[in-house]
């Protein structure tokens, strides 16, 4: 989707026009555009729903089963697919149309998301059903998430990429913190099934905002060449390029062994704190704030240099702040820890894409990101996996601690030897995006 040479000036104009050059402005700089304004409240909006379903879905599992190992089992199915298929959605992604991969994906996940309403409203509804739908949605996911991800910089100049990319933290976490709120209550008051009917209507508003952006003309890939041909030419680009290669890896260590602290705060709320489905959606909706907060100081900062290495003090910080998290009895502790959890993964998922973005050109930036994702991503469902059996056959308190421990022992490896990250753009990479 790149733009002609009109159309990027066009963006410089808009970004010098309509940004002004105070802080406040600089921290909400991408909203400024209006395709990526537009794309990002439709995101929210379905980020939200997205959100609804996960806490009563999670819930629903934990009451159902009353087993860790199941609530595991769920995670890796809703995110394993990344591992999967997200190689092939980067190349598509370099191939076809960004925004009709997307739409095409929204129309499944809504379809999903309302049969599994269907289902729990008919009273039908199985453990299997749940982990049928949550491999179709992350299939679906792991497609549309290399699109996405390589639309943003399309959408904003390049000045205001790392802006772009902590705004759409921000929406994410905005919506963790909205969406289990709303679950909360629609749990109580109407149940499981309405949460899900929630989450199928929510895929309309990205709808819309998809079919309002003004498409600009696909770079298409050669179709001629075949997709493994060009899934190699990926991992070539990768390979040869440290900054890559090293941001990969620590995207996978943060999510393989972060992320259970995240996953199994129902257990956390239920055997620990006795606080039930409201304990579990508070938790989440301040695990959220943190984020949002965390997302707002990155935005502001955005144009900043070393972000790596920031990147790498934050999740230090996340690594300590699991133990403590696990080592805690006290409720109004937990949730200052939880808090400030949220600050530094939402810190360290944004710097490190920014990175990543910034280094990658636009013919080749579907499949590095979904190489990307594949790390970050993927790294949640085999943690997950394996933090489900710790937790199964010890307690919660100590799996998050060993991995709160090694997570915090890895970085500070890279820590100590100063380790450096190119952040300039590779030769090539276009100025702005469309």
């Amino acid at each position: 989707m790149s733009a002609s040479l009109p159309q990027e000036q066009a963006l410089e104009s808009e970004a010098q026009s309509q940004v002004p050059r105070n802080r406040l402005a600089r921290t909400f700089s991408a909203l400024h555009y209006r395709d990526f304004r537009l794309v990002w409240f439709g995101a929210f909006t379905s980020t939200t729903g997205t959100w609804m379903q996960a806490v009563a879905q999670g819930w629903l599992v934990w009451k159902m089963t009353d087993s860790a190992v199941m609530l595991g089992i769920d995670a890796f199915l809703a995110t394993g697919p990344m591992l999967i298929f997200s190689l092939f959605g980067g190349v598509i992604a370099d191939r076809l149309d960004r925004r009709k991969i997307l739409i095409y994906s929204q129309y499944l996940q809504m379809s999903l998301a309302f049969t599994l309403a269907a289902l729990a409203w008919s009273g039908e509804l199985a453990v299997w059903h749940i982990f049928l739908i949550s491999f179709l949605t992350g299939s679906a996911q792991s497609f549309s998430g290399p699109a996405y991800i390589s639309m943003l910089p399309r959408l904003v100049s390049r000045a205001d990429v790392p802006n772009a990319v902590a705004m759409n933290s921000m929406q994410f976490n905005l919506a963790r913190v909205v969406g289990p709120a709303l679950a909360g209550i629609t749990l109580a008051a109407w149940g499981a099934a309405a949460c899900f009917a929630i989450n199928g209507l929510s895929f309309v508003a990205v709808v819309i905002a998809l079919l309002l952006i003004r498409p600009q003309p696909s770079n298409a890939g050669d179709m001629r060449r075949g997709v493994m041909e060009e899934m190699k030419e990926g991992f070539r680009f990768v390979g040869t390029r440290p900054t890559l290669l090293l941001l990969t890896f620590l995207a996978f260590s943060a999510t393989f062994l972060g992320m259970a602290l995240v996953t199994f705060l129902p257990v956390v709320a239920e055997s620990i704190f006795q606080g039930g489905v409201r304990g579990y959606a508070n938790l989440l909706t301040i695990y959220g704030v943190g984020s949002v907060f965390g997302a707002l100081l990155i935005a502001a900062t955005a144009h900043t240099s070393n972000k790596g290495r920031v990147a790498l003090r934050l999740q230090l910080g996340f690594g300590f702040l699991m133990i403590a998290f696990a080592l805690s009895r006290s409720l109004p502790l937990s949730q200052v820890i939880v808090f400030f959890a949220g600050v530094c993964i939402v810190g360290v998922v944004a710097l490190y894409s920014s990175v990543v973005q910034l280094t990658t050109s636009d013919a080749m930036r579907g499949r590095v990101m979904s190489i990307f994702m594949l790390a970050f991503r993927g790294g949640m469902p085999l943690g997950n996996l394996i933090a489900g059996f710790v937790v199964e056959r010890w307690s919660v308190s100590a799996a998050l601690v060993v991995n709160g421990a090694i997570l915090a022992l890895l970085t500070l490896v890279f820590i100590a030897r100063r380790t450096r990250f190119d952040e300039s753009a590779p030769s090539g990479v276009a100025g702005v995006a469309a």
